[in-house]
């Protein structure tokens, strides 16, 4: 087996045994014996488990935002955008379950990166100019769009992951309720909310 090959070879070890038991779950030694090649192996190619977690999260996270930016790339009307952002984080939930486990998994103590809100925020980012553009057109504060556009995404990540575990409906059915709520909320959406169950301070 090639250097190129061995690497390749562990990256898909490391992602299935992460994907089972979480990085703090998996040890060095678990990948190499999987592998069958002694824990040297492992540390010349990525230094230790954190340097093989962060190749395995930095793919998954490429992967998923690829499939969404290139959803929205499409011209189109926001509600259809909504649609393609939202079938497209579902599609990758289905062909990679492994790597939205470990997306969705809490990072190592000491990596910024690889954590499920900073999946939520890096998705959002790629929406937030369509959810301006929208706000514009409904006379809408366009500077409130960030904000949206992690809502928008949440609700849309944090279902999927309940919907990969029971399998109960189908994904264009999941797909369409989502979008559903986002879609008609924010159709309804008041210029100025507040909390009407609160007194002013």
């Amino acid at each position: 087996m090639t250097g190129p090959q061995r690497r390749e070879q562990l990256i898909d070890i490391g992602r299935k045994l992460f994907a089972e038991r979480g990085f703090e779950g998996t040890s060095v030694e678990e990948i190499a014996n999987a592998a069958g090649v002694s824990k040297p192996v492992i540390y010349e190619h990525f230094g230790g488990k954190e340097g093989l977690y962060a190749v395995v999260v930095d793919r998954e996270l490429q992967k998923l935002l690829n499939a969404v930016t290139h959803a929205l790339r499409e011209p189109g009307h926001a509600r259809a955008l909504l649609e393609r952002a939202a079938v497209a984080l579902l599609d990758y939930i289905e062909s990679s379950t492994d790597g939205f486990r470990i997306l969705v998994r809490d990072s190592p103590p000491g990596q910024s990166t690889g954590s499920f809100a900073s999946l939520i925020s890096d998705i959002a980012s790629q929406v937030e100019h369509i959810l301006a553009a929208e706000f514009r057109r409904q006379n809408l504060d366009p500077k409130m769009a960030p904000l949206y556009a992690q809502m928008l995404v949440g609700m849309v990540a944090i279902p999927g992951g309940w919907w990969l575990d029971s399998r109960k409906f189908k994904k264009d059915d999941v797909a369409a309720h989502l979008v559903n709520l986002a879609w008609n909320g924010l159709a309804g959406m008041e210029p100025k909310p507040t909390l009407r169950s609160f007194p002013k301070a």
